[in-house]
């Protein structure tokens, strides 16, 4: 009974033994079958096991995504333990609040920088006993191993446990990760989901996704981010073929090379597509332009009878295949080429964003969901959606509408609670309903909208409320802008941040005739900050004269997450950004 990961991945090596699974994008490297993959399981079980870990132990990782954090995921699993996931950008305070809260003996790490970084944890007083590296590092302290000898421990001690041997004891309800949220706000807080969860996560999603064992997935997001790692052993569970990326910044040849079928995204990464793709026809001749708009014009008239699963008209569909020539068929080759769908959830993505990618061919399947709910509540179906909607309600999952209009979950997708946090779990969940702070609305279909973070939700001086994200979601498409935050709680009106495209803040420069020019003085020009107002209040004119940005200021240094202004799911920091430019804020209402 596939009630369990392990039990899964048995399951699957049994049936399908020779099968690929884990492909990589080294032409050097082979790939490695079901068969494969079980083996390197059982050797980081067994190695787990000389080192003196048992069930329930807390194991961290810390890493890029790779083949490797993969399979530690299972193995430590396989041993009945906890995996305790970290990103690969996480501070030191990060890393250590994490580590003395969950108590571990064993921590995985990438690559030599990062054992370097956290090497000075085993001499503080923790629980902290091993470090294991993925990468080949020179190393003299025995407490520091390398991935290969860890690995050949089983061999070298004649000591080898097998999955079968304790197929027995792998139970539902085994914890399975403790997933820290990067948080906007205050300490982390871990949450806790049994392997019941990740059971119930392939299930709803085999029914609401079409998926097979001829689809390719590119792991592109962080795999300790609830969304890249449910994805992954829905992979798994669904015989996918399964890349790993470990630079998200090689992501373009990735596509290229990998050619995938599917791959979860964040809505970021669709902001900055559609930005390089809209930059790039501007440099096209007036004709290539005509013909783009005209094809991507059919494409969304398109989208209209697609969403509701309608036949095509005759003419339109004579349209769609001349435009797809000319026009689809190169965009589509931009992401491989065979690319069936994406999933995208994480934050609001612009309605127009979502209908221009949808428009030639590639199907975004737009969703809501927490680490405390296990990834999805609700996503786009394949045949029938809404756009302006987060999609349906995912089977065997209950949402309805609570007080403040707060989006509340109940079903087996939710958490267990939060690790060590009893009374911060009573405070999210009331009879088994879990109160996600986001604020939302249920359509007459069972489409869930969300329209903003209850905490993000702004009040401004004269009692209006404001939401940030819509107005944000909105200034986003125009052109000039890279990064945006919203201001105005407890101020008489609302400002924004802007974080320029220089490149378009220079051809604005250049038609003012404002010229040999420092790029940091172009930031702060009278004469362009007035135009660039004119822009903001133009593209704002269907909104309500309270919620309208009225002054911005620019600003050259990016929301990064090195910066602290972004967490580690590319959410922006609010408060973080108000305080690091409380005074560039005081000064807009001067």
């Amino acid at each position: 009974m596939e009630n369990h990961v392990i039990r899964m991945l048995l399951s699957r090596i049994e049936e399908f033994g020779s099968e690929e699974i884990i492909r990589f994008r080294e032409k050097t490297k082979k790939s490695w079958s079901w068969n494969q993959l079980g083996e390197k399981v059982e050797e980081v079980l067994s190695g787990l096991h000389i080192l003196g870990s048992r069930a329930e132990d807390n194991v961290g990782i810390i890493s890029q995504n790779r083949a490797e954090w993969f399979l530690t995921d299972l193995g430590i699993m396989a041993n009945r333990g906890v995996v305790v996931p970290m990103y690969a950008t996480s501070s030191m305070e990060q890393i250590r609040y994490i580590l003395n809260e969950t108590e571990i003996k064993i921590l995985f790490v990438g690559t030599c920088e990062q054992k370097e970084m956290v090497k000075c944890l085993l001499d503080e007083e923790n629980t902290l006993e091993r470090i294991i590296v993925f990468d080949n590092c020179n190393t003299v302290d025995d407490r520091i191993l390398s991935f290969s000898s860890f690995l050949g421990l089983s061999q070298e001690q004649s000591f080898h446990i097998s999955l079968s041997d304790k197929l027995v004891s792998y139970q539902p309800d085994d914890l399975a990760t403790i997933i820290y949220s990067s948080g906007t706000t205050g300490e982390p807080k871990g949450v806790m989901l049994k392997h019941s969860h990740f059971v119930n996560a392939w299930k709803i999603h085999e029914e609401r996704l079409s998926l097979s064992p001829d689809d390719v997935s590119l792991s592109f997001l962080p795999l300790s981010h609830v969304f890249e790692r449910i994805w992954s052993h829905i992979m798994l569970y669904s015989r996918v073929v399964i890349v790993f990326l470990d630079n998200p910044r090689d992501v373009v040849d990735a596509l290229k090379e990998v050619r995938p079928t599917q791959m979860c995204v964040v809505p970021r990464f669709f902001d900055k597509t559609y930005q390089g793709i809209q930059e790039e026809m501007l440099r096209w001749s007036p004709v290539k332009q005509k013909i783009f708009k005209w094809a991507i014009a059919e494409g969304l008239q398109a989208n209209g009878y697609r969403s509701r699963n309608a036949k095509l008209p005759l003419i339109l569909k004579w349209k769609l295949a001349v435009a797809d020539k000319l026009v689809f068929r190169k965009l589509r080759n931009v992401f491989g080429g065979n690319i069936r769908s994406m999933p995208c959830a994480g934050a609001t993505l612009s309605q127009d964003i979502l209908k221009f990618f949808n428009a030639f061919g590639l199907f975004v399947t737009y969703g809501y969901g927490l680490t405390e709910t296990t990834a999805s509540v609700s996503c786009f179906r394949n045949d029938v959606y809404t756009y302006g909607t987060c999609g349906t309600v995912m089977p065997g999952v209950e949402v309805k509408i609570g007080a403040e209009n707060e989006i509340l979950v109940k079903g087996d997708s939710v958490f267990s609670g939060y690790y060590k946090k009893e009374q911060e779990t009573a405070a999210v969940m009331t009879d088994g309903w879990f109160h996600t702070g986001d604020e939302g609305k249920l359509t007459e279909d069972g489409d869930l909208i969300m329209t903003d973070r209850l905490k993000d939700l702004m009040k401004t001086s004269v009692g209006k409320y404001v939401s940030p994200q819509k107005i944000e979601t909105l200034l986003q498409q125009e052109e000039l802008v890279e990064q945006i935050v919203v201001v105005g709680d407890n101020r008489p009106f609302v400002t924004a941040l802007i974080v320029p495209l220089m490149s378009k803040l220079k051809e604005m420069a250049g038609q003012k005739i404002i010229e040999n020019i420092a790029d940091q003085d172009l930031l702060s020009h009278p004469g362009l900050l007035e135009v660039i107002e004119d822009h903001v209040l133009a593209a704002q004119q269907h909104l309500a004269s309270y919620e309208r940005v009225k002054k911005v200021k620019l600003l050259e240094e990016p929301f990064t997450i090195e910066n602290g202004t972004m967490t580690n799911t590319l959410k922006l920091r609010r408060r973080k950004i108000e305080e690091k430019y409380r005074e560039v804020i005081d000064e807009m209402y001067r």
